[in-house]
Formats: structure tokens, sequence, C-alpha cells
């Protein structure tokens, strides 16, 4: 018998430094999260900053461990989490 986890799906704004490898951290800190990055939107990028919409499938239905990986990372702050049916 194979047994499946619920998924919940949130979509996360974040601001980050616009530099390269800032994306790539963020990318990173969901996957260790447990999440799976299933879009992503780059809506502004100026005055250093990058602010994108990523859409994250994770485990269960708390995003918290979620949230505090990704405001863990030096530059990144969590602007919105909003959940997607």
């Amino acid at each position: 018998m194979i047994y499946t986890l619920a998924m919940a799906m949130v979509r996360v704004r974040v601001a980050l430094p616009d530099r390269p490898g800032s994306l790539g951290a963020v990318a990173s800190a969901i996957g260790f999260a447990g999440g799976d990055i299933r879009g992503l939107v780059v809506l502004s990028s100026e005055g250093g900053r990058g602010i994108d919409d990523i859409t994250v499938a994770f485990p269960g239905n708390d995003p918290a461990d979620l949230i505090n990986v990704l405001n863990a990372i030096g530059g990144v702050e969590v602007l919105s989490v909003t959940p997607v049916n």
C-alpha cells in the first residue's frame, strides 16, 4: 500500500536582494522545508530589491516552517502568504 502526504499550496510573496544567487537560496530553502515550487512570477526589480510571487506545495497545512526558513535567509522578507486552491 502506498501512502501519500496531503499537500497544501500557498503563494508566497517575497522581497529579496536583486543579485545573483538570491533566488537560488530561496529555492533551496523551500526544498529544505519540504516544499515543491509550482510557479514563479517576478513582479518587480528596482532599487536593488526584487519582489517575487512563488507558488509552493508543501506537506500538511501549516506554512509556518516554510515561512520561518525563508525569513532566516539574509536579506529575504516574506511579505505575504496566500492560500491557493
